[in-house]
């Protein structure tokens, strides 16, 4: 029986395939266990690209704490590369958002 996690990972895999990203396991694997338990609430599963307050708080939580970028047209430029990424995608799942800006940001 897959575990709640890998069921997630499903999901997200399956999302950055439809936006065209080729999926790393263990880097996926890495962003889903940073996440903790907000990937598997209702109001924290998804991203809300249009939000501005949204976007900041990936910023500031994601890429500034988790990624450790201190460079803000790096972060500006991770975070606008998955919001064109995930464009056409009417609910973005924050796995997959997290991991295009991880993949953009080289991390390993």
């Amino acid at each position: 029986m897959a575990t709640k996690q890998e069921l997630a990972m499903e999901k997200y895999a399956a999302q950055l395939k439809k936006v065209g990203v080729p999926v790393n396991k263990a880097l996926l694997e890495s962003v889903t266990k940073g996440m903790g338990p907000s990937q598997y609430k209702l109001d924290s599963m998804f991203v809300a690209a249009s939000d501005k307050a949204e976007l900041a708080r990936v910023h500031k939580s994601f890429i500034m704490k988790k990624c450790g970028v201190k460079d803000e047209a790096k972060a500006k430029k991770a975070l606008d590369h998955a919001v064109d990424k995930m464009s056409g995608v009417r609910k973005k799942y924050r796995g997959a958002f997290y991991y295009i800006i991880a993949k953009k940001l080289g991390v390993k």
